[in-house]
């Protein structure tokens, strides 16, 4: 089970997950879905129901062969809620297949609406994988950054394994959410520096004032490939005076980072 997240949508609490039986030993995590849980009242630690698999695939109206899908996030666009995730163009068994970022419309949180929509892929020479090997080009970790009108959706990009792992960013400049001309790509925005390698998967919060921005992301502590050494780091960032988030680089470790805003000391 991967990347839970955690959303308040219309009173209730829902948790969007990924999750898979495994698979063989060369390809494990080939049956990778997302689903949703659903609070059963409005306490976010109380009782959930497990609503099952969300339809990520081209065919809603009979929920045929839903396809490879991760990192689902949802956003409230236009009055409208819509999902956003890393898929696969075709299920297989194939480890090293592209990652792209799908979209749909939900007609609510537990339920897609619509056929999905590609709105990104992995085609810029800093989005491409490093290893010739055995890696691979891949979108995954969507998040959302609204702020003051504008819509921002924040990815990770390279291989997750590896110290150049890194951060793009997609803006809505369209009214169509579905639309893949409504988005347009920048990139990277933030990457390894100061001995902070692998930035990606990231979150965004604000301080308990709401004076300050903050972004929480997970980095690794070497150049070494792999996952076993991935922390949880967090910083303030800034915005720029066209309304852009601007994060800087990461913080080296060992620098102390004063708490945010409002918070007790």
């Amino acid at each position: 089970v991967w990347a839970p997240e955690l959303h308040h949508i219309d009173g209730r609490w829902y948790v969007y997950y990924t999750a898979g039986r495994r698979g063989p030993a060369d390809a494990p995590f080939i049956h990778q879905r997302s689903g949703v849980l659903e609070s059963t009242g409005a306490d976010p630690l109380g009782a959930y129901a497990d609503r099952g698999m969300l339809y990520t695939g081209d065919d809603v109206a009979t929920g045929a062969d839903p396809k490879w899908a991760i990192d689902l996030t949802v956003q409230r666009l236009n009055g409208q809620l819509h999902a956003v995730w890393s898929g696969w163009e075709r299920n297989t068994t194939f480890a090293r297949t592209p990652q792209h970022l799908y979209a749909a419309r939900m007609s609510g949180p537990t339920a897609i609406a619509t056929n999905r929509v590609r709105i990104s892929s992995p085609v810029e020479s800093w989005e491409r994988r490093v290893d010739p090997v055995d890696g691979l080009d891949l979108q995954e970790g969507p998040q959302f950054l609204v702020r003051n009108g504008r819509t921002f959706l924040i990815y990770s990009t390279r291989e997750s394994w590896l110290p150049a792992y890194r951060l793009g960013m997609l803006r809505l400049q369209g009214t169509d959410p579905l639309d893949p001309a409504s988005w347009s790509k920048t990139g990277p925005v933030f990457q390894a520096a100061n001995g902070v390698y692998g930035t990606g998967h990231n979150s965004f919060t604000v301080s308990a004032d709401s004076t300050q921005h903050w972004i929480v992301y997970h980095a690794k502590l070497s150049q070494t490939p792999g996952w076993d050494d991935r922390v949880i780091r967090m910083q303030p960032f800034t915005w720029s005076a066209a309304g852009e988030p601007v994060f800087g680089d990461p913080v080296p470790s060992g620098v102390v980072v004063s708490a945010p805003s409002g918070e007790c000391r």
